[in-house]
């Protein structure tokens, strides 16, 4: 009798330490997935705003450049800030169908790498 009782112990401490393993195990892996998901959406960040100053100044010097060419700085603005708001207006056509899967699609490749 008490070699069956040493045994249900030794087989409580095993369960007991199977289930803190896997504890253990499912942060590592929640924690690894999360790191994935953050670093895409740093990245994703990080290029929105190098883009943003990229447009910025390619917008300001083609301002300048076409506001040369017609000798009228404010119609070279007016034109790039008209070029500025077809493209946004595009866009927003089209987030449904290109932007936002896009991006869905990455982080939930992430998730379940």
């Amino acid at each position: 009798m008490d070699e069956l009782k040493t045994k249900a112990g030794n087989l409580t401490d095993h369960v007991s330490d199977y289930i803190e393993t896997y504890v253990k195990l499912t942060v590592v892996n929640a924690t690894q997935k999360a790191t994935g998901v953050a670093s895409v959406s740093l990245i994703a960040v990080l290029v929105t705003f190098f883009f943003i100053f990229v447009f910025f100044f390619v917008g300001l010097g083609a301002g300048i450049w076409i506001g040369e060419a017609l000798d009228d700085m404010k119609l070279g603005y007016f034109i790039v800030s008209a070029f500025y708001l077809v493209c946004a207006l595009i866009v927003i056509a089209i987030r449904k169908k290109i932007v936002f899967p896009y991006v869905r699609n990455q982080i939930i490749s992430k998730v379940y790498e």
